[in-house]
């Protein structure tokens, strides 16, 4: 036995050295350039564990620890995996750095560490702690929770500590207006990463770093605060009476007018995380989502036709656009995804009829849950609407119809069918153009004889 577990254990740690699933490869390195690959253009120069080696992995792990070498598999794990840790944080550009470290930089340096921060901080969560809590949940999908906490602590917690702890260290610093920009980008990454971080370190042992992060943010706002109460009192003390030759722009008009912009991204950046954490009110997950995709949409929309556009630029437009959009597909995501999984996944394919039958059963009843539940909620924006509506329609229209026609009249013929095949698909149409109107609209009262048969009683007739 023991003979054979040292094999195991030999094979357990070859197999870990290999399956490098979230290290950075030499050509992924940053170079400080802020233009550098976005992690989630990253996936295909990072190598991931084949699904063989990760099978391989679990069926070791369980082997051994089943066996009594509990002890044995953990410490090669957590030393090997660790070890890669450490080895794609140094690659990406992260340094352990003390707070008088990093007050002892000049600015050039400070910046140039800041821009491979930034880049690195992107790559470490979405690609580096997050496939190692991939792989961790894996390998030990069979031992106890307290095992996969264990080692997934102890592979990325110094790790995480040390890249959130520049941040912080740096927001301590002397406060000067050069300075702004940089904390506000490291302010919005790490409030952009955030749900990733709460997601990926959300065991209470790795509270700390949780911590750091919510820290550097809170240290990181009140640097800005600071800076831009100093530029305020710089433009009111400002007493020079030199005249600037030939009438030109004067050196106040120079250093004050980029921070007022910043100044705007910043309270517009403070709005949408109070809207972040007000969507958190609503019990309905695809109702929050639909919220944030609305308050977002009109602050885009505010930016975009007035002089905000002009301060805030065409990038800021396009980067918040994306967001709503991406709300948009969460919320159809949420919202519609009981009443997609409701049909075949081969909607044209031959069934008995009782089959179709109950397939009918299954969409009737997923669809009018869907449709009561949001039959009152609004989309106050026209062409968000519109988009919406027509998404989720192309999403569940053209497998309806095909299930529809391939079975509605074998059916309607079975005796007492009467109310199985309750909608035809251009009611679905009718009704889903009746949404997001707020209470006045979108209901089932409204409309076609099948659509108030349902509202009243909840069945409707199957008069198609």
């Amino acid at each position: 036995m023991q003979k054979a577990m040292k094999r195991l254990e030999k094979e357990f740690y070859l197999i870990l050295r290999a399956s490098r699933s979230s290290t950075v490869s030499d050509e992924d390195e940053s170079d400080g350039d802020e233009t550098a690959t976005e992690p989630s253009q990253f996936g295909d120069d990072v190598p991931s564990a084949s699904s063989v080696a990760m099978a391989d992995l679990n069926a070791i792990a369980h082997c051994m620890i089943g066996a009594g070498y509990t002890k044995e598999c953990v410490k090669i794990y957590k030393i090997i995996r660790k070890s890669i840790v450490d080895e794609g944080l140094y690659r990406l550009g992260v340094d352990r750095f003390s707070l008088l470290q990093v007050h002892k930089l000049d600015w050039e340096a400070v910046d140039s560490k800041i821009k491979t921060w930034l880049y690195a901080v992107k790559v470490a969560v979405k690609t580096l702690f997050y496939g190692e809590r991939l792989l961790c949940d894996h390998v030990f999908s069979s031992s106890s929770p307290a095992i996969r906490e264990s080692c997934f602590v102890e592979v990325v917690r110094e790790g995480a500590l040390d890249l959130f702890g520049f941040p912080e260290n740096f927001a301590k610093g002397k406060k000067t207006l050069e300075k702004m920009f940089r904390t506000l980008d490291i302010y919005e990454a790490i409030s952009d990463l955030w749900p990733d971080i709460e997601s990926i370190f959300s065991f209470e042992s790795t509270a700390a770093v949780r911590n750091r992060a919510i820290n550097s943010l809170i240290k990181l706002g009140d640097a800005v605060r600071t800076m831009l109460a100093d530029l305020e009192n710089s433009i009111t003390k400002d007493a020079s009476k030199i005249s600037v030759p030939g009438g030109g722009v004067h050196p106040l008009t120079r250093g004050v007018t980029s921070p007022v912009s910043v100044r705007l991204a910043w309270l517009i950046l403070i709005l949408l995380c109070k809207l972040d954490g007000k969507a958190q009110f609503y019990r309905d997950v695809p109702l929050s989502y639909l919220f944030l995709a609305n308050n977002l949409r009109y602050v885009v929309n505010k930016v975009r036709t007035s002089s905000l556009k002009f301060h805030l630029g065409d990038e800021w437009i396009e980067k918040h656009d994306a967001k709503v959009r991406q709300y948009a597909a969460n919320y159809e995501r949420v919202g519609w995804d009981r009443v997609m999984s409701s049909l075949p996944a081969n909607a044209a394919a031959a069934m008995t009829v009782p089959e179709a039958a109950e397939w009918f059963r299954k969409f009737n009843s997923a669809f009018e849950e869907a449709y009561r539940k949001q039959s009152s909620w609004v989309v106050p924006d026209s062409r968000l609407r519109d988009e919406i509506k027509i998404s989720v329609a192309r999403k569940i229209g053209p497998a309806y119809r095909r299930f529809y026609e391939r079975n509605r009249a074998a059916v309607s013929r079975q005796a007492g069918s009467h109310g199985i095949v309750r909608y035809a698909p251009d009611d679905l149409e009718n009704y889903w153009s009746d949404l997001f109107y707020g209470p006045s609209g979108g209901s089932f009262s409204s409309g076609s004889s099948s659509r108030s048969s349902v509202s009243s009683s909840g069945h409707g007739g199957s008069s198609h």
